[in-house]
């Protein structure tokens, strides 16, 4: 039975991991064109799933006023901004990376019920005579209006490289127009929809990794904390800078589990927990006030070693602190942590510390 509980409020702080990281720069080839699109075609196309709107983006922020405006403009012929989508070459989806809360607005509009609400979808705020009106209710001649105003797209397609994603994860990256930039892990699952994503959000639920790294962190940094350990447990031999890729790979090459089963990785992600904070306590990933994530990566991954040949009985707590306290270990968790030979070494010098415990 677990004592220890983590503080509501605590969310987890997690030291920054990429500020060492040298980004290559790749060339792309990409193709771009402009598409007129009219509102009752986008609709319907977002009720099919040919336009999708990525998971990190579904949150509607909007409020009525504000979305009832955007409807007003379109319903008496003013200009509104564009939408940016990216097609995937694969599925040919239209993929939204800027006007999600325009688009939310339509759909919402047309359906009746304001989004995460059960209220009436009706125009309100305006002081034209649109105010007061849901879509079923407009006159006809205003209805068709609106079906008919065109929204411009701009949509983009990736032609070259054809490789492991990471370029798609760039486009991401750089094109999001939101006011907060996404973190990678946000544009990881959207771009890597699929069954390990799904994982990772299970994964980051459970009661004992919650209470080593604290409350549910809002840009999925938890998340990416366990893609790491997961990456790096199997992969670790093929690492090589930078982390972003690393991990981009990864998630991209088990995305529907076809290389490790969900089964396994559930097994072991919660007995490395569960043994982690039984045997050194909810503090383990802090040396300091924040959860050190190449200290997690190191812990994690020795102690998921050793645990392949069966729970661990002994106290731990002597070899943990004498891993702490070795110079080369310290150096490899605080600075250059990206850097192969820092990740191997800790890697190494962690999986050799709990190797012979009982």
């Amino acid at each position: 039975m677990i004592a220890d509980i983590v503080s509501e409020n605590e969310e987890v702080e997690i030291e920054a991991t990429y500020t060492d990281e040298t980004v290559t720069v790749k060339n792309y080839v990409i193709s771009g064109y402009g598409a007129d699109f009219d509102v009752e075609g986008l609709v319907r196309r977002l009720d099919r799933g040919d336009i999708e709107i990525p998971e990190f983006q579904r949150t509607y922020v909007w409020n009525q006023k504000r979305a009832s405006r955007f409807i007003e403009s379109l319903l008496m012929g003013l200009p509104v901004p564009g939408i940016f989508l990216y097609r995937d070459k694969g599925s040919q989806t239209l993929r939204v990376i800027d006007g999600q809360q325009r688009l939310q607005s339509l759909k919402a509009y047309y359906t009746g019920k304001f989004p995460g609400s059960d209220r009436e979808f009706r125009l309100m705020g305006l002081d034209s005579r649109f105010d007061g009106f849901a879509y079923a209710d407009l006159p006809a001649q205003d209805r068709r209006r609106l079906n008919d105003s065109i929204i411009h797209a701009s949509i983009i397609q990736q032609e070259a490289p054809d490789d492991d994603g990471t370029s798609q994860f760039a486009l991401f990256e750089r094109l999001n127009t939101t006011s907060t930039p996404l973190s990678p892990q946000e544009i990881r699952g959207a771009i890597y929809e699929g069954e390990f994503n799904n994982l990772l959000v299970e994964l980051n639920d459970c009661d004992e990794w919650r209470i080593l790294v604290g409350k549910p962190n809002r840009r999925k940094r938890d998340q990416e904390l366990i893609l790491r350990f997961l990456a790096l447990y199997h992969d670790s031999a093929e690492y090589k800078p930078t982390m972003k890729e690393f991990l981009n790979k990864h998630m991209k090459s088990n995305r529907d589990l076809q290389k490790h089963t969900a089964a396994e990785n559930r097994k072991l992600f919660h007995s490395t927990v569960k043994t982690i904070l039984e045997k050194l306590g909810r503090n383990a990933f802090r040396p300091e006030r924040a959860v050190n994530a190449a200290l997690v990566d190191a812990l994690m991954v020795g102690i998921a070693c050793r645990l392949g040949r069966g729970a661990i009985s002994a106290d731990i707590r002597p070899e943990y602190d004498e891993l702490m306290e070795n110079e080369r270990f310290r150096a490899s968790i605080y600075a250059g942590t990206s850097q192969a030979d820092n990740v191997r070494t800790r890697i190494e010098l962690a999986t050799e510390a709990f190797a012979l415990v009982e």
